[in-house]
Order: C-alpha cells, then sequence, then structure tokens
C-alpha cells in the first residue's frame, strides 16, 4: 500500500490502518514529545493528544507534506503549548531556581532525566546535557531535538518547522554554540565538554 492509499484509509476510519499508524509512528512521537518535555508522563499524555488529534483531523490532511512531517509538526506544536501553559502557571519559578532570574547563572542542580535514545556512559553527563538542551531557545531547541534525537533531515526539519533549508541551518549552528556556552560553564576541563558534544556528534 502506497502512501495515498493509506491517507485514504485512514480518512476512511479503517482501524487498521489507525493500527500500523501508531505502529509506524507512536514511538517516535513518544521520543519526540519526551526529548522536548523532559518528564515520561508529560509525554505520554502528548503522545495521546497527538494521535486523538490525528484520528479527527486526518480528514482535513491535505497531503501538502508527508503523513509523518504533519505528524510530527502536531507532535512539537502540542510540546510547545504544553510548555508555554506551564511556564505560565509557574511563571518561569523552576528556571528561575536553577539558573537565576536572568539564566545566565552556572549549572547548578542536576536532574534526574534520561532519554533512551541518547545514550552516554556517565548518566550525570548525560542529565547535564538535557538541562543545556532545555535552556536553548524553543526553535534551536525543537531544530536540534529533531536532528539529533530523532535523526531527521534538513528538508525534514524544514518541513516540520515550515521554514527554509538556510534557516535550519543557521538554527542548528546556533544552537550547538549555545550548547557548548552552557556545557562550558559546568565543566571546567574542555575535555569533558567535548566528550559529551562527540558523544551527540556535534
Amino acid at each position: 500500500m502506497n502512501e495515498n492509499e493509506f491517507i485514504r484509509s485512514l480518512k476512511e476510519g479503517r482501524r487498521e490502518a489507525f493500527n500500523q499508524l501508531w505502529a509506524d509512528l507512536g514511538n517516535k512521537v513518544f521520543n519526540t514529545a519526551l526529548s522536548m518535555l523532559q518528564h515520561t508522563e508529560d509525554a505520554e499524555d502528548i503522545t495521546q493528544e497527538v494521535f486523538t488529534e490525528v484520528f479527527h483531523s486526518v480528514k482535513n490532511f491535505k497531503g501538502e507534506s508527508k503523513l509523518s512531517t504533519w505528524v510530527y509538526r502536531i507532535t512539537i506544536t502540542k510540546c510547545l503549548d504544553f510548555q508555554r501553559k506551564k511556564n505560565r502557571k509557574k511563571r518561569f519559578g523552576f528556571m528561575q531556581n536553577l539558573f537565576g532570574e536572568e539564566s545566565n547563572e552556572p549549572l547548578r542542580d542536576i536532574p534526574h532525566f534520561y532519554h533512551p535514545g541518547v545514550q552516554l556512559e556517565n548518566k550525570e553527563r548525560a542529565a547535564i546535557l538535557w538541562l543545556a538542551i532545555d535552556r536553548l531557545p524553543e526553535r534551536q531547541r525543537t531544530a536540534f531535538i529533531l536532528s539529533k534525537t530523532e535523526d531527521l533531515s534538513y528538508t525534514e526539519i524544514a518541513g516540520v518547522m515550515d521554514i527554509s533549508l538556510a534557516s535550519v541551518e543557521s538554527l542548528l549552528v546556533r544552537a550547538k554554540q549555545n550548547l557548548q556556552g552552557h556545557l562550558r560553564e559546568y565543566y571546567k576541563k574542555p575535555k569533558n565538554q567535548a566528550q559529551v558534544l562527540k558523544q551527540i556528534n556535534i
């Protein structure tokens, strides 16, 4: 079954088509949400919301992008909306406690978050890396996660984020620079910083 036929089956509400969509993209959606939110239960909730929206909205899918690109876009949008609402409620209290009011103090407390898709030998280094990723500006963080944890191509990232290839390249360059800066705040020895960056190929 080609993609057009598969999409037609989804639009017709066939259960086997949705089961296949879940099998193909369920883990990818969850991993993306986990990378964005760094909280397992929140990622599970977002995953359910994504596939609920897909179920109700697929009839309006026009096929202007790949189906997977559309699903990734829904995932990112829901994650960002969730974070914005959460941050508004907390008034950035969590971030202030970690980094100071302006969010430019060195990394301090190490969270207990480990992503199954980014394996570092040292769990503390993994936690520090994710803390640094969480400090990236929204668009840089999104592009970085899609590239490094989901292994999407620049073209696919451009489709998900609805931006140009040049913008994707620029976001990833700036994300790398900012990560290096954040990690430098924690690691006194450049060797330690380099080891973390090397293991995620940046």
